[in-house]
């Protein structure tokens, strides 16, 4: 209680001024106007407690200045009715001083707040660690390129809950994709229903896991019983629990549970402090509370120091405001209304917080979010971000070599217009660069969130899409979609090239646009091998027998994209 506490009290302070002054403006009614401050002070205090109780206002010195003049004014208040002073009468100056001190005091206070805050924008744009690169990485052909969205976790886990004892007194939390050890995956506590169910059960049962990856999975319920949760009430309460032990810093976003290495489960929450006389996040201090779900037991980390199981030390609702504040205020608040030079606009596609939580080939946790122009009507992406979940650095993709593709609205757009009498929708969409070819991979929901497939579009083309069950096998046909389409004159990008040779023993050649593809066989090599006529022009008169050599880039689905090759007694 000792947060809460704190808080009451200081929002007193301008109560304590103007009470200190009655008491010595009236020496003829000093006993009465002591009683009259006392009863006023219990009254506000225990009316302030209970709200401070509820809200939790963080201290900081918007918050207290605001509570002040609300207490103040309440106080004085009170004050003129309980004692014998008259305020209004000519012959006393109390009301025309006091209230004159807090008009002032108010019109210099909530307006220079503001002010405060306008120029405070530039200081944390400038506080966001940022890079900005021209172009992402190829896509690791040993990566998965996708994990399962949400809905469709959640859909599957929803069914499972007849598995937790007591399953009336329950509902499925938020849920927050981890690693855990080599396994990346959805986890989510049980959570009380309502107060009454709180008060019956006392204790949550456990939580969930599900497969982030494989949408063949089944949700695994692990007993752990915790006691402190969102979901509680009173002291047990997550938010009420991190506010009283930390209550001069302010909390981001929702409370989430992680899982440590031994199946423990902890919550965490972002928190941070302002940035001077405002309530502006300093992105160059962010912090972690680590909650204890058993005991109760607080701890606080810099988010980049948090332990290592914890993969979102940085909340989605944070990494969601760094968006804002990098996109919109590069030059400014007079800018991003008017001139609106270089500004770029978030994305509302993400599944959590408007970003979208991915892994990368370390094993780290990053937020997605795709940029588009402010003007409207606009549907191409400027680009994208990717924020640490643990560090909030935050990498600019600005698309320099990849002007003109669509946005993650635009790539959802396609998906729902493919399958308008199933009702099917896109979800999820995330930009990558495979092959060297961006690529929105999108996953395709019923309405009932159910998986039904996945869609990879090219974000330069929203007549190349393909459509598939499983993510690797649907990232094969893509890259072999890639290596056919004439238009693709470096469809490997800088992937690493093998060398092969051998007879041919089979070939065909198909035609697509007006070009020539060529695939073959070489003798004893169960590799298929494709090659575009626009690379190697000569290549569509090879003939079984014919003697080659040629440079590849081999898929691990037995096909290999040529990108030279070379023909004994035809290009030799």
């Amino acid at each position: 209680m000792t947060g809460i506490l704190t808080t009451t009290i200081l929002s007193f302070i301008l109560y304590f001024v103007i009470a200190g002054y009655f008491v010595l403006k009236n020496k003829k009614y000093r006993g009465t106007t002591f009683k009259a401050v006392a009863i006023i002070f219990a009254t506000l205090f225990i009316i302030g407690a209970i709200i401070v109780y509820i809200f939790m206002p963080p201290i900081t010195i918007p918050n207290m200045t605001i509570a002040n003049i609300i207490i103040g004014v309440a106080g004085m208040t009170g004050l003129y009715m309980l004692t014998s002073s008259q305020p209004f009468s000519k012959s006393s100056q109390q009301f025309d001083v006091i209230t004159g001190a807090i008009i002032v005091f108010t019109v210099i206070a909530i307006p220079g707040f503001f002010v405060l805050g306008i120029f405070t924008l530039d200081d944390t744009y400038e506080s966001i660690a940022k890079e900005e690169v021209a172009e992402a990485k190829p896509l690791d052909k040993d990566a998965t390129p996708i994990v399962v969205s949400p809905e469709f976790a959640r859909n599957k886990v929803q069914k499972a809950m007849s598995v937790v004892p007591n399953t009336q007194y329950y509902d499925l939390g938020k849920l927050q994709v981890q690693k855990i050890k080599d396994d990346i995956v959805f986890v989510a506590p049980v959570e009380f229903t309502d107060f009454w169910r709180y008060f019956r059960g006392k204790e949550t049962e456990g939580y969930f896991t599900i497969s982030a990856t494989d949408v063949n999975a089944q949700p695994k319920f692990i007993k752990n019983n915790m006691k402190y949760t969102n979901s509680s009430y009173f002291h047990h309460n997550i938010d009420r629990t991190i506010y009283n032990a930390h209550p001069d810093y302010i909390r981001s976003g929702e409370a989430q549970i992680e899982v440590d290495e031994n199946g423990k489960p902890w919550y965490v929450q972002t928190l941070f402090k302002p940035i001077g006389l405002t309530n502006k996040p300093d992105m160059e201090k962010l912090h972690v509370a680590v909650v204890d779900p058993v005991t109760g037991d607080v701890k606080l980390y810099h988010a980049a120091d948090a332990p290592e199981f914890i993969d979102g030390s940085i909340s989605s609702e944070m990494a969601s405001n760094e968006n804002e504040y990098f996109g919109k205020y590069i030059h400014g608040w007079l800018n991003s209304l008017f001139g609106k030079k270089d500004v770029k606009i978030p994305n509302e596609s993400g599944t959590e917080s408007s970003v979208t939580p991915i892994f990368d080939e370390n094993g780290e946790m990053h937020y997605f979010t795709d940029m588009s122009s402010p003007k409207e009507n606009i549907d191409s992406a400027l680009g994208y971000t990717l924020i640490n979940a643990r560090t909030g650095e935050l990498t600019y993709y600005n698309g320099e070599k990849n002007n003109g593709i669509m946005d993650s609205k635009g790539a959802k757009e396609i998906v729902n217009k493919e399958f308008p009498e199933k009702k099917w929708t896109g979800s999820m969409p995330i930009l990558y660069n495979i092959d060297g070819n961006p690529t929105w991979v999108v996953n395709v929901l019923d309405p009932n969130g159910l998986f039904k497939h996945y869609a990879y579009i090219k974000a330069s083309d929203s007549d190349f899409v393909v459509f598939g069950d499983t993510a690797r096998s649907t990232l094969e046909a893509y890259r072999l979609a890639l290596a056919q389409d004439p238009s693709n004159v470096e469809s490997t990008g800088e992937a690493a090239l093998e060398k092969r040779n051998g007879i041919v023993e089979r070939v065909v050649v198909t035609t697509q646009d007006k070009k020539q593809i060529v695939q073959f066989l070489l003798k004893d090599d169960a590799t298929i091998y494709t090659v575009n006529s626009g690379k190697a022009p000569r290549s569509i008169f090879l003939q079984i027998g014919d003697k080659v050599q040629l440079e590849a880039n081999m898929r691990d689905n037995q096909t290999g994209i040529v990108e030279t090759i070379s023909i004994e007694g035809l290009t030799e």
